[in-house]
């Protein structure tokens, strides 16, 4: 059999049983989808493949001739654009998890629902449009060319590397697709998620952030299934898991790869079938979240060692967005840094307005390997200390001053006075504020450790 329909169809879909085929076609017809293309002779695909603008392509994995899976690796290595679809009878993991090594999109098992059906066409085809867009952004993009310039108020950034990254996030953001967000410790993965939340259509709903490191196996199906009274001692009243606190929002599964292996089988059951089980309960419970992930790992590295399934990665990663750090972006960090600045100035009632030329060149020399929050918490720290209207050298830890020793010396260099005042606000940041073990510490009397506070009009509180 070979139909391909006269009108413009984004969909080609081959299989050997005719019957499934016409089955298909009337399931996307019926729901408003245009006609496929049904091909039954699998050795026909390739050609009619190159001369068609197909977007997606389903196959059935055992045919004569030639297999899906053969076919996937034809299609992939020839139309990487092209998104495909495996169907197979056969519910095997290990197939599934080559299918998807291959390029393909998902993996259906026989029979298929019809709803399930639709849903990942749809999708498959989102992502087509979605990978065509991003090839559009291969070019430098411009903060100037957001759509929804406001909604990243909040993350300071001028770098070309994060213009890149919020033009990802406006484009995937519509979609329905679970992320993956990578990144390095303080980067702000959990702001760019909540970003891509209030982009979305879910964004009247939930966005409920959980770090999976915190869950014991013991805990895990209780906190992220929940239970019905009286499934346990203790259990007095019906209780809501993550799930269902983030029906219709969005789930974000913080550190993701610091989930227990023997309870990902778990998560990738209700990823896949859309419904849970409360502890307790026989009821399956419909289930409609987006997934945003996170982690500062490298995931495909804790596949390799075991520690994270190959097939739950596949289920939440169907975008990919990563934020470089902070020390690869340099323009950012003063911009940051004043943003801070505000912010504590004004938390702390204090009047500092700018940052002294040589305390900004310590920053754009320091390594930042906490990235954006060891950032913030430099400033926070300087601004408790600073007694002038500009942050200065003096206010910075001795750990980024002699990174910038060098430049310092040049530009700034310090002080018996502030080489003092550090060494005081020292001891009392190792003596919790305690005045008196502070001048102990420092081998000098109370009244002139009192004095010395005074002077500089300084409250002697320990820096956070």
């Amino acid at each position: 059999m070979e139909s391909i329909p006269t009108d413009y169809t984004p969909i080609l879909v081959v299989d050997d049983d005719v019957g499934l085929l016409l089955s298909i076609k009337a399931a996307l017809v019926s729901s408003g989808m245009p006609e496929p293309a049904l091909v039954s002779d699998s050795r026909k695909v390739v050609e009619i493949v190159r001369k068609n603008r197909f977007h997606l392509v389903m196959l059935d994995l055992i045919m004569p001739h030639k297999g899906g899976m053969e076919l996937l690796k034809e299609i992939k290595e020839e139309f990487p654009s092209l998104e495909c679809i495996i169907v197979t009878a056969i519910d095997d993991v290990s197939s599934a998890v080559q299918a998807m090594k291959y390029g393909a999109y998902d993996y259906l098992v026989k029979p298929i629902n019809s709803e399930k059906l639709l849903i990942t066409i749809t999708r498959a085809l989102e992502r087509f449009d979605l990978k065509n867009k991003l090839a559009l952004y291969e070019r430098n993009q411009r903060f100037s060319d957001l759509k929804n310039p406001e909604k990243f108020e909040h993350m300071i950034a001028e770098s070309p590397d994060m213009a890149m990254v919020f033009h990802q996030v406006e484009v995937a953001a519509p979609t329905d697709y679970n992320l993956v967000i990578t990144g390095e410790s303080g980067t702000g993965k959990e702001m760019l998620a909540r970003i891509i939340h209030n982009l979305s259509t879910r964004s009247r709903e939930s966005f409920v952030a959980v770090n999976m490191a915190s869950f014991s196996k013991s805990l895990f199906e209780d906190h992220f299934f929940g239970h019905t009274k009286g499934a346990y001692t203790g259990a007095l009243s019906d209780k809501k898991g993550f799930f269902e606190a983030a029906q219709g929002g969005t789930l974000f599964l913080d550190e993701v790869t610091e989930l227990d292996p023997s309870l990902q089988g778990k998560l990738l059951r209700v990823i896949q079938e859309r419904e849970l089980y409360r502890l307790g309960s026989t009821v399956a419970r419909n289930i409609d979240v987006r997934i945003i992930s996170a982690t500062n790992k490298d995931i495909q590295e804790e596949i390799g060692k075991g520690c994270f399934r190959e097939d739950l990665f596949y289920r939440l990663n169907m975008f990919h967005i990563t934020i470089p750090p902070l020390r690869d972006r340099k323009e950012d960090i003063i911009p940051l840094a004043r943003h801070f600045l505000r912010i504590h100035s004004a938390r702390n009632n204090k009047k500092i307005t700018s940052l002294d030329p040589a305390f900004a060149q310590c920053l754009l020399d320091y390594s930042f390997q906490g990235n954006v929050r060891e950032l913030e918490n430099v400033i926070a720290k300087a601004v408790l200390l600073e007694t002038e209207e500009a942050l200065t050298v003096s206010s910075l830890q001795d750990s980024i001053v002699e990174s910038c020793l060098p430049q310092t010396v040049k530009q700034d260099f310090l002080t018996l006075d502030a080489l003092e005042k550090r060494h005081i606000y020292r001891a009392l940041d190792q003596t919790g504020g305690n005045r008196t073990k502070a001048a102990k510490i420092l081998g000098i009397g109370l009244r002139t450790l009192q004095r010395k506070l005074k002077e500089w009009e300084e409250t002697p509180t320990t820096p956070e």
